[in-house]
């Protein structure tokens, strides 16, 4: 009988290992193969700056309240609120010290599209690489471009204030596994090169569905729901449906949403207003193309109610 109890207890314990084994092997930090970051040559610095403009990159990374120059100066942002817990931007500026100036394109492009910190690390998902994950590797080697020739800070951003379990980074490699890839997030059939220009900003760089699309409790976004709007994920108001299916912009049609991301006026003679003050702002700083290609690709997307 003892005999029968020994061999139990080291079969579950072996299999707790595997499970354990098994769990960090999926949970690990996984950087880009280093071919991806190799042989992309100087940076286009031009376009650099119109996918920063795109990306959204100043209204994180820049202090409240912020305007003219100082929206280049990327110090880090305001407490960024979740029901996970307070996240801080970084400094993201050009000091080797404080910012990412010292910083290679791939530890940069790893953090950009796997969410792997400069030490190996998990980064929060409050940052963006779930859509920044679309982007292509000369977005990038650009964008990095960019952001080294802006002023540099040695401002430090407090750390993250998350109760337990989420101040566990090894825990976002689960989260990972579940939500993390580089896939379309809806089909657009027919789509033509202006669509599939706006699908790119849209679930890319532009990174649209982190606030437009609601999430479950996991944090991940509902499936089916893609830009379907919901709770603002930093607790105040809600975050409108963009859809064909909305009941707000459904109206609206592509020159409309195009101007709206340029002036800040919606056909109505409203004005942008919340956390979409800063967005325009952006959406502003790009070719008229790209805001056309935005506005195609939201009208091509299936309607949700």
């Amino acid at each position: 009988m003892v005999s029968k109890w020994v061999k139990g207890l080291v079969g579950l314990s072996v299999i707790g290992a595997l499970g354990v084994g098994g769990f960090l092997v999926v949970a690990a930090p996984a950087r880009q193969d280093t071919s991806v970051w190799a042989g992309l040559g100087e940076p286009d610095l031009a376009h650099g700056r119109e996918v920063f403009f795109a990306g959204g990159c100043t209204s994180c990374h820049t202090p409240a309240g912020s305007s003219g120059d100082a929206r280049l100066i990327l110090s880090g942002g305001a407490p960024i609120h979740s029901p996970f817990g307070t996240f801080h931007a970084p400094n993201i500026s050009s000091s080797p010290t404080a910012g990412i100036g010292a910083w290679t394109l791939a530890e940069f492009g790893d953090a950009m599209t796997r969410g792997v910190g400069r030490r190996g690390e998990h980064l929060y998902p409050s940052f963006p690489y779930g859509s920044y994950a679309r982007m292509t590797p000369d977005d990038v080697n650009d964008l990095f471009g960019f952001i080294k020739t802006l002023p540099a800070s040695d401002a430090v951003a407090p750390a993250h204030e998350l109760p337990f379990p989420f101040n566990i980074r090894q825990s976002l490699g689960g989260w990972k596994f579940l939500y993390l890839n580089d896939q379309p997030r809806v089909a657009v059939t027919d789509a033509s090169d202006m669509v599939k220009r706006g699908q790119y900003l849209v679930e890319g760089p532009g990174h649209c569905g982190e606030c437009h699309t609601p999430r479950d409790a996991l944090g991940g976004f509902k499936s089916g729901q893609w830009l379907a709007g919901g709770p603002n994920p930093e607790g105040e108001g809600t975050i409108p449906n963009i859809t064909p299916g909305s009941k707000s912009i459904s109206v609206w049609s592509a020159a409309d949403i195009a101007s709206y991301l340029e002036t800040g006026f919606t056909p109505e003679f409203d004005s942008v207003g919340g956390t979409m003050v800063e967005v325009q702002k952006n959406m502003a700083e790009l070719p008229a193309s790209d805001r056309e290609a935005i506005a195609a690709y939201l009208k091509a997307i299936p309607a949700v109610q």
